[in-house]
C-alpha cells in the first residue's frame, strides 16, 4: 500500500489513546525516573507530589550526614551512588518476543525514555549555536569522540571486491574494544572507576556491529544509554543538558557519519524508503523540538535545499536532511518518503509529538532492535519502582 502524505500525517500526529500511560522524567542525579524535578508527564508530576514528604525527610537525613566530620557533600554523593548501584557488566535479557513485556515494564525503559524526553524539552526553541555551559565532563567526552575520529584516519579502508561493509572497520572496532574502559575512565570521577566496565559496554555498542559492519537506531540508542548512565552516576549534571545534545551528541553524529562513509556501513534493519532514515532517529526528535515556534521555518521548508543550506548549522533536524541530500540522489519524495510525508504536517510541535510516538513504535517496541540492548545495574531490567 502506498502511503500518501495525508495518511502518514494521521499516523505521525495522532494523540495518546485513552488509558495509555504517559512516560517521561529525568535521570540527572536521580536513582529513579520519579525522583527528580525534571518530570514531564502529568502522571509523574502527581506521583512526585505524593512523594514530596518522603523526599524532604531524605534531604534532612542527607544534610545531617554531610555535617559529620570528614565527609564532604561530594564524597557523600559518591558514597550514595556506590551503595545504590552494584556495578556489573551489562548483558542481554530480551531473548524472545514475549520478553518485550519485561522491557516495557523495566526501570531501564522508564529511565531511557525519561532521558530522551527531558532533553527534548531542554532543547525546545534553541539553536545549536546558542550559549550554554560546557563542563569539564563534556570536554572529556568531546576528547573521547575526537580519539575515535582520529582512529578512523589511522585506519584507512581496505581494497576489497565488495563495495559495502569495508573490513577495515573491524580493525577500527578492535581498537575501541581494547581501549573502551580506559576511555570511559578518563571521563568519570576516579572514585567511580568501578562503573567504567559497565558504562564502556554501551560505548562499544554505540558504533555499529563489527561482524555485519552495519549501523542503525539500536546502536544510536546505545549511545543515548551511555550518556544516560553518565547522568545516573552524576558525571553529567542538570546544567549539562544543552551541551549533551548540542556538543556531545552532535559530535557523535559527525563521527558516525564519517564511519558510515569511510567503511560503507550497511543500514541495520533498514526499512528502505518506508523508514524515517537509514541510520538515525533521535536527532530528528530533538531537532524538531529545536524548531518549535520558529517564526519563519515551517515543516514544509525542510524539503527545500536552499533553506536547509542556510539554516543547517543552527538546527540538528536540518543537519540530518543535509546529510541525506549529500548521500542520496533523485527526488526527495522517492528516496525519503516518510520525511516527505512529515513535511506536510502543519507545525513543528505536531512533528515532534508524532516522531516521539513513532520512535516508541518503530524502535523501542520492536524486538529486532531491543533484543540487542544490554541491561546492568544502571539500566536495570527490574520492574520500574514508582
Amino acid at each position: 500500500m502506498t502511503l500518501g502524505r495525508s495518511v502518514t500525517r494521521k499516523r505521525v500526529t495522532g494523540r495518546r489513546g485513552k488509558g495509555e500511560r504517559s512516560e517521561g522524567g529525568c535521570v540527572f542525579g536521580c536513582g529513579s525516573v520519579c525522583e527528580c524535578v525534571f518530570v514531564l508527564s502529568a502522571d509523574l508530576r502527581e506521583h512526585m507530589a505524593q512523594r514530596e514528604p518522603q523526599q524532604q525527610q531524605q534531604q534532612q537525613q542527607e544534610q545531617e550526614q554531610q555535617q559529620k566530620p570528614g565527609l564532604s557533600p561530594e564524597d557523600d554523593k559518591a558514597a550514595v551512588i556506590l551503595v545504590d548501584f552494584n556495578f556489573m557488566v551489562p548483558k542481554k535479557e530480551i531473548n524472545m518476543v514475549p520478553d518485550m513485556g519485561k522491557w516495557k515494564r523495566s526501570q531501564a525503559y522508564a529511565d531511557y525514555i525519561g532521558f530522551i524526553l527531558t532533553l527534548n524539552e531542554a532543547v525546545k526553541g534553541k539553536k545549536l549555536t546558542c550559549e550554554y555551559k560546557v563542563s569539564e565532563t563534556v570536554e572529556k567526552l568531546l576528547s573521547l569522540l575526537s580519539t575515535l575520529d582520529r582512529w578512523i584516519d589511522e585506519t584507512p579502508p581496505m581494497d576489497q571486491p565488495s563495495r559495502f561493509g569495508n573490513k577495515a572497520f573491524r580493525t577500527w572496532y578492535a581498537k575501541l574494544e581494547q581501549e573502551a574502559e580506559a576511555l570511559v575512565s578518563t571521563v568519570i570521577p576516579s572514585n567511580l572507576s568501578a562503573a567504567a566496565p559497565e558504562i564502556a559496554i554501551y560505548l562499544k555498542e554505540s558504533v555499529g556491529n563489527s561482524t555485519r559492519i552495519d549501523y542503525g537506531t539500536g546502536h544510536e540508542a546505545a549511545f543515548a544509554a551511555f550518556l544516560c548512565c553518565l547522568c545516573k552516576i552524576g558525571a553529567l549534571r542538570v546544567d549539562d543538558q544543552l551541551a549533551i545534545i548540542f556538543k556531545v551528541f552532535d559530535r557523535y553524529l559527525q563521527v558516525m557519519r564519517k564511519l558510515q562513509k569511510t567503511y560503507r556501513m550497511e543500514p541495520a534493519g533498514s526499512q528502505g524508503v518506508w523508514g524515517l532514515d537509514d541510520f538515525q532517529f533521535l536527532p530528528f526528535i530533538w531537532g524538531s523540538s529545536q524548531l518549535i515556534d520558529h517564526p519563519t521555518l515551517e515543516p514544509r521548508h525542510f524539503v527545500e535545499e536552499k533553506m536547509v543550506n542556510e539554516h543547517h548549522q543552527d538546527y540538528m533536524f536540518l543537519e540530518c536532511i543535509k546529510f541525506i541530500n549529500e548521500m542520496k540522489t533523485g527526488p526527495f519524495a522517492e528516496h525519503s518518503n516518510q520525511l516527505w510525508n512529515i513535511s506536510a504536517v502543519p507545525t513543528w510541535s505536531k512533528v515532534n509529538q508524532g516522531l516521539i510516538r513513532m520512535y516508541k513504535a518503530e524502535c523501542l517496541e520492536k524486538f529486532p532492535v531491543i533484543q540487542h540492548f544490554k541491561f546492568g545495574s544502571l539500566l536495570s531490567i527490574q520492574p520500574v519502582k514508582l
